[in-house]
């Protein structure tokens, strides 16, 4: 039963899951991105295996294993952690909640394939919808107020979405006029008049699709190895967290916004390695959205991108749209970004009605090959763009030793001339077949330093 200590999580655990760290002092880059890496360390978990076929599960896809999985699960917390493992086959199941000391392992071969019945993901759980919290379907594999969690190995996660099913309900969300009460529409206002959240229940017949992977309120969280394949939405997204490393995953999820990796109100997070091929933003970095996330109030912060090859998407690392609790010191080095169909490598996005406090982005290192609109994007003209009373503060972007081969727009910056963006650097980069000229608009204290665009050094007019 969902009482108020397990949506709370009480006082004093509310108060230590936010986080909230001080914020670095503004020193030397390098030495903030060694301490760090320093405090982020993966989970470790006894040897003992717990095989799901032990428990009732069968492979082929056709039976579900969800009450298997659910007991492989228990008896490995009842011993003290370990592995629940998935063996080569495929495996149909419905919602998957880990719990402390459980590293759930898909073995080479192996295939969760979740359910396409949205019913067996109910009942609703503690969770949010595009940066508001509420009661909603239980995401794919979902854990809350838990320590050390895991999910491992080199097998297949297949959410099951497509044009018939999870897809479907973004689309009646865009047909026409959306009325107030669709599920969306109805949770964005409740968030604005600070409905509590145990009232905005959602799940069967509101259509708000859940994420696939959700720890939240969770500390040392490892995500390796695994595919993901047809998401409903976001397809990592941990919420709240403390101590996350996503490492050597291969997303390949073209569905609605199928963002790769989603880190929202957490602190020390290492996403390397990671291949995305997505329909929306590859990494978008969140702290939630409008009065909502201004309620809950923690920022994304100490964030750590590297080695990671971005192939479609809207953004390679985007910075938002959700950010209304802030976002700080993002390190993205030694990336990739190469495709015809991603259209910004760096982009950065929000509005007057969702602000934000962000500061310290650092973009150093990456080698950007086509992408489709700008290769530097910032823009507080995002959907509600200007004239509401939140406007955001951005401020200390750096990008340096970025080559790109080709681009519509090397930069595109646009703040608000009452609330310009403050202090970008662009060193050392060189783009190459730039088709426009750069846009920039209301940039306070911009420099450009040895940087060559077609090229011819680049200047500011």
């Amino acid at each position: 039963m969902m009482t108020r200590r397990t949506l709370l999580g009480g006082a004093a655990a509310l108060a230590a899951a936010r986080f909230r760290l001080r914020a670095e002092p503004p020193d030397d880059p390098a030495r903030q991105l060694e301490r760090i890496l320093a405090r982020i360390r993966p989970p470790q978990f006894p040897e003992r295996a717990f095989d799901i076929t032990r428990y009732g599960a069968r492979e082929g896809g056709k039976i579900q294993a969800t009450n298997a999985i659910r007991d492989a699960i228990q008896a490995c917390s009842a011993a003290r952690g370990g592995r629940v493992v998935i063996p080569a086959g495929v495996f149909l199941t419905g919602a998957v909640h880990l719990v402390s000391n459980v590293n759930l392992h898909l073995e080479d071969g192996a295939t969760l394939r979740f359910s396409q019945d949205p019913k067996d993901f109910l009942p609703v759980v503690f969770t949010r919808f595009e940066g508001t919290e509420c009661m909603n379907y239980s995401p794919f594999i979902y854990a809350l107020d838990q320590t050390n969690i895991a999910v491992t190995g080199n097998g297949t996660l297949d959410g099951g979405a497509d044009a018939d099913h999870w897809w479907r309900w973004k689309k009646n969300a865009d047909r026409g006029p959306v009325p107030a009460s669709s599920g969306n529409r109805a949770l964005l206002a409740q968030g604005e008049k600070d409905v509590p959240v145990g009232q905005r229940i959602y799940g069967e017949g509101s259509e708000l699709r859940p994420n696939f992977v959700q720890p939240y309120r969770c500390s040392n969280v490892l995500i390796e190895g695994v595919t993901v394949v047809n998401s409903p939405m976001w397809e990592i997204n941990p919420v709240l967290c403390r101590n996350v490393t996503v490492r050597n995953l291969k997303i390949n999820s073209h569905g609605p916004n199928n963002d790769g990796c989603d880190p929202e109100c957490c602190s020390d997070v290492l996403i390397e390695g990671c291949e995305f091929d997505t329909g929306d933003d590859c990494i978008a970095i969140k702290s939630g959205r409008n009065r909502d996330g201004r309620r809950v109030n923690v920022p994304c912060e100490n964030i750590v991108v590297r080695n990671c090859r971005m192939k479609d998407g809207h953004g390679g690392v985007s910075i938002g749209s959700e950010v209304s609790g802030g976002v700080r010191n993002v390190f993205m080095e030694h990336n990739n970004m190469d495709s015809p169909h991603l259209d910004r490598a760096l982009r950065i996005k929000t509005n007057s009605r969702r602000g934000g406090e962000l500061e310290n982005f650092y973009f150093r290192n990456n080698t950007v090959g086509e992408v489709a609109r700008g290769v530097i994007d910032i823009d507080f003209y995002y959907e509600e763009g200007p004239g509401g009373p939140f406007k955001p503060n951005l401020r200390n972007v750096v990008v340096e030793n970025v080559t790109s081969t080709r681009s519509r727009y090397a930069l595109y910056l646009r703040g608000y001339p009452d609330a310009k963006i403050s202090g970008v650097r662009v060193a050392h980069c060189v783009f190459n077949r730039v088709a426009d000229p750069d846009v920039i608009e209301n940039v306070a204290g911009i420099e450009l330093i040895d940087d060559l665009r077609n090229g011819k050094p680049m200047s500011l007019k």
